[in-house]
């Protein structure tokens, strides 16, 4: 056998992926109605053919929603047909196990299976409702009522994510694909022939899926090491014509890069305050905490502190009313939680007293430094300056992508080869219907990196990958 895909990563997107890969197909469910007439006659022209067959650029033309990927929104409404529309119709989507189809390929990844999910605060309460969290043809729901729960307001926490992400990679026997614990150090592109004869004679001898064509020119060598239970570092090289980048975002936090930002009371993670909060040294007494950031995660952060009556100067550098703000894009009725926090940032500015005590918000401000006297210097959009006495700072603007391990840090595979990789701003270039980077054939990019940052909508691309995979494998077959 010969090794074809590699995935770095076993987020949603790395296991969505894993499972198209070994062979588990999806086809139009025969009888099925989809609300969506046009998408109907389309799929109901060629209902013999697997999904992942089909031109999937015909399929998804002229779909709309919430997602900029065609792709996304086309696997997205084949498995939750009108769910933006509050309805609940089935799947039009019936999957087959055809093992012939499957396709060798290895999962790398830190954590478990679920990826970041795993470092997440478990109690925390996701942004999107349980449903959007489900991989295809195992309902998220039907999960939780083996677990004799229910969903709170239809949002699941982080910990029944990663259990349920784990629990799917066992249900779907994908595991033999997966390996955790493992840290990939570089990727590279090496030519077939440098990669010396004993090498190659070790692969082929060993009982492992590395053999090579002498056709095949280049492959990439992926390089890293596995955390063994004892605690060392054993290193690995894996050679594959395809690699799969499915990192995420969620490994470095972005700074503000502003003096005294790396003094100890500074820091880039919710889960400081968590723990100060725990050990007592942050309480209803103390002076405030800072919170810097205007989303999601500085509103969990002040959900915290408010919770545990722990007073806050909330600062960031947008209007409340700016259209950009998450804020004002989340229907009220399934965020109350978050509609509050943005309450308070508009009734509760230092300027006037509000009805919520604790909370100070200071809205076009920016952090100018912080002081070792834990004095924070801050400005306003007319270069009026504040300083404020806290007692810890959380800086939650937002994380990037880290890609080390690629050449240049990635930079080159981005839409801006200026700048670096960032999901929000700018994604890796990827041709939209087969997710290969448009710089490095082989190399395929999903998820965040790719653009794509809800978990309903990162699907699409493991179809679109696995579709454009299982088209080159079987061209040339071993």
């Amino acid at each position: 056998k010969k090794i074809s895909i590699v995935s770095l990563g076993n987020g949603p997107s790395g296991i969505c992926l894993s499972y198209l890969l070994s062979g588990y197909t999806p086809y139009f469910k025969r009888h099925s109605l989809h609300p969506h007439p046009i998408l109907q006659r389309k799929l109901e022209e060629a209902p013999d053919v697997s999904i992942l067959d089909q031109d999937l650029e015909y399929l998804s033309e002229g779909l709309e929603g919430r997602s900029h990927s065609p792709v996304a929104l086309l696997f997205d409404t084949l498995l939750r047909p009108d769910t933006d529309f509050g309805g609940t119709a089935e799947s039009v989507l019936s999957w087959w196990h055809e093992t012939d189809r499957a396709i060798p390929h290895l999962v790398l990844g830190r954590n478990p299976p679920g990826g970041a999910w795993h470092s997440i605060e478990g109690s925390m309460v996701t942004l999107s409702k349980g449903e959007w969290m489900g991989l295809p043809d195992l309902q998220f729901k039907d999960w939780l009522k083996q677990k004799r729960r229910g969903l709170r307001n239809h949002r699941a926490t982080a910990e029944d994510i990663a259990q349920y992400y784990q629990h799917y990679v066992m249900k779907k026997g994908l595991q033999k694909n997966f390996r955790c614990g493992t840290v990939v150090t570089s990727v590279r592109k090496v030519s077939a022939k440098s990669i010396s004869c004993h090498v190659q004679k070790d692969l082929q001898k060993s009982d492992s899926f590395w053999k090579f064509d002498e056709e095949s020119v280049e492959v990439f060598q992926v390089d890293g090491f596995v955390k063994t239970v004892e605690g060392d570092k054993e290193p690995f090289s894996v050679y594959a014509e395809n690699v799969v980048l499915a990192t995420g975002t969620y490994d470095s936090p972005t700074w503000l890069g502003v003096k005294g930002e790396n003094l100890s009371y500074v820091h880039h993670q919710l889960s400081a305050l968590e723990e100060a909060v725990k050990n007592n040294s942050i309480g209803i007494t103390s002076d405030p905490v800072l919170i810097v950031g205007a989303g999601l995660t500085a509103a969990d952060a002040i959900l915290f502190a408010h919770h545990c009556s722990i007073p806050v100067i909330h600062v960031f550098r947008r209007r409340v009313t700016d259209p950009g703000l998450i804020f004002n894009q989340l229907p009220k009725m399934m965020y109350p939680e978050y509609h509050k926090v943005h309450q308070m940032m508009k009734e509760q500015s230092a300027a006037c007293a509000g009805p919520y005590e604790c909370y100070v918000s200071l809205p076009e401000h920016h952090v100018l430094s912080f002081g070792k006297d834990k004095k924070c210097i801050f400005q306003d959009k007319n270069g009026c300056q504040k300083a404020y006495k806290i007692s810890m700072a959380l800086v939650l603007t937002g994380s990037n992508p880290n890609l080390s391990f690629l050449p240049n840090n990635g930079i080159d595979l981005a839409m801006d080869s200026a700048q670096p990789v960032n999901s929000k701003r700018n994604p890796i270039d990827i041709d939209p219907f087969t997710y290969e980077c448009i710089q490095e054939k082989g190399l395929y990019a999903l998820g965040p990196l790719a653009g794509d940052n809800f978990v309903r909508f990162v699907q699409g691309g493991a179809l679109a990958a696995a579709s454009s995979l299982l088209k080159k494998v079987n061209k040339n077959p071993p």
